[in-house]
């Protein structure tokens, strides 16, 4: 069991802009966030601490959205975290393929606070 029973939820994206916006609204949700600014940055400190969900970017410098999750998912545990990509990339089957390579659900850029609360609680975050 966790020291701690708050969600965790480390947010992926190469925009600190997009981190600090994402980090107010999930403390405003009662779950703690950290950040990473890439896909490779974010491995490691899964490693070190798996969290309970994921808001991923998908174009990032050093290692995608895409392919970070795909890695994730083959880590002991990187079943656990509930994953939600967060892009602006409209196109259904780029869509298709994250959910494919394990995401749970995803967001569209720009988000707010209802709708990423309501895509963690379909995900079952909440």
């Amino acid at each position: 069991m966790k020291a701690s029973l708050k969600k965790t939820c480390l947010i992926v994206d190469d925009s600190k802009m997009i981190r600090k916006v994402a980090s107010r609204i999930l403390r405003d949700l009662k779950i703690d966030p950290s950040e990473a600014g890439d896909g490779r940055e974010a491995m490691d400190m899964c490693r070190v601490s798996m969290p309970d969900a994921i808001l991923l970017d998908w174009n990032m410098p050093v290692m995608d959205g895409l392919s970070f999750l795909k890695a994730l998912r083959e880590e002991p545990n990187g079943g656990d975290p509930i994953v939600v990509f967060c892009t602006a990339e409209r196109d259904v089957m780029k869509i298709a393929e994250a959910l494919d390579a394990g995401a749970d659900e995803y967001v569209m850029k720009p988000f707010d606070s209802d709708i990423l609360e309501s895509k963690f609680y379909e995900a079952g975050l909440m």
